[in-house]
């Protein structure tokens, strides 16, 4: 397996080392995430359901494109390549928001986009059972009946995006 290596951080989100993301994992070391939400046109939201092979979340619903920043690389570069390599897509990126590391967001700081493209996803297999795209009133509906189908930070994400973004 392919032992990616991250920036380790403190809560303020300073690089203090690198390490392997099996080594940052087993030991909930501070680092660093993008989540990105993808909308379209009509405001329906895309969302996916992660591969039952994730090592995480295995089969829940979380944010629309999502993954680790590998050392040295930012936020916004990040958030760029998770967008291509997870749904072959490219848009222009909004930043909104850089939730705190914690036991919900994995122990990531975890910035947070949003964009809006009506081109078609290209799933990654291996790290995309389905895509699903509906009303934000129809994602409350799903959270609110069956929460445990989401993704803990995809519920702090909306949670977020709720008390924060107008409708």
């Amino acid at each position: 397996m392919n032992d990616e290596l991250f920036d380790v951080c403190d809560e303020q989100d300073n690089v203090l080392r690198q390490a392997t993301r099996t080594e940052v994992h087993a030991n909930d070391w501070i680092h660093r995430a993008v989540h990105i939400w993808v909308f379209r046109s009509d405001g329906s939201l895309l969302l996916h359901r992660r591969s039952a092979t994730k090592d995480t979340c295995p089969l829940k619903i979380t944010s629309s494109a999502s993954g680790h920043v590998d050392a040295g690389e930012d936020y916004h570069a990040c958030a760029v390549r998770e967008l291509q390599e997870e749904l072959g897509l490219a848009a222009d990126l909004e930043e909104l928001t850089k939730l705190p590391p914690g036991p919900l967001t994995a122990w990531e700081h975890s910035m947070f986009y949003r964009c809006t493209t009506e081109a078609e996803p290209v799933p990654d297999p291996g790290e995309i059972a389905e895509v699903l795209c509906l009303p934000l009133h129809e994602w409350q509906r799903r959270i609110d009946e069956t929460p445990l189908d989401f993704a803990p930070v995809f519920l702090e994400l909306w949670e977020w995006y709720n008390r924060n973004v107008p409708a």
